[in-house]
């Protein structure tokens, strides 16, 4: 189970690929995100992005896919909102997608990075995936600076409770 909640941290980090650049200057981040070089090229494309100075945010829309390395996020649209000319939230919305070769994949409903706090939320139907290990929640909440992971339901979930599948690796 904590190789899984690494997994979501790992995942979730993917979310805020947009902002790495913006706030990290060191080359290799944590451990948590598996001494993965934050500062290789940042690639966002998407069918439409809106620049909005006077809100100091820009959304893209429209099968947004955002990579860096080989962490891959989409979404169907994605908001950064900046404050002198640093982001400080981004906003994934609408089948969020969180996939690294090496770690496994995470999706969500919806996702939100707050920069400041370093903190990742995935909600809505959120699952996490690692091979044939699966855990589903509605809730996931990943410090990036701690590395804690906490997979939950949120209230008024149909279930209320969180679910895992384990399969033992084969060994003699």
């Amino acid at each position: 189970m904590r190789k899984l909640l690494l997994l979501a941290a790992t995942l979730c980090a993917g979310i805020s690929a947009a902002a790495f650049a913006a706030d990290a200057p060191a080359a290799k981040s944590s451990s948590l995100l598996g001494g993965r070089d934050s500062n290789q090229p940042i690639n966002i494309a998407a069918d439409k992005v809106i620049a909005d100075l006077n809100a100091k945010s820009i959304t893209y829309s429209g099968n947004v896919v955002v990579t860096q390395g080989d962490i891959r996020m989409h979404a169907q649209a994605m908001k950064v909102n900046t404050d002198n000319g640093k982001a400080q939230t981004i906003q994934a919305n609408g089948g969020v997608v969180v996939d690294s070769p090496a770690s496994g994949t995470v999706t969500g409903d919806a996702g939100v990075y707050d920069v400041s706090a370093h903190t990742v939320l995935m909600s809505g139907k959120v699952v996490l995936t690692h091979g044939k290990d699966v855990m589903r929640g509605t809730k996931l909440t990943v410090n990036l600076l701690t590395g804690q992971a906490v997979l939950g339901a949120s209230s008024g979930a149909s279930t209320g409770r969180v679910q895992g599948v384990f399969t033992p690796s084969g060994g003699n």
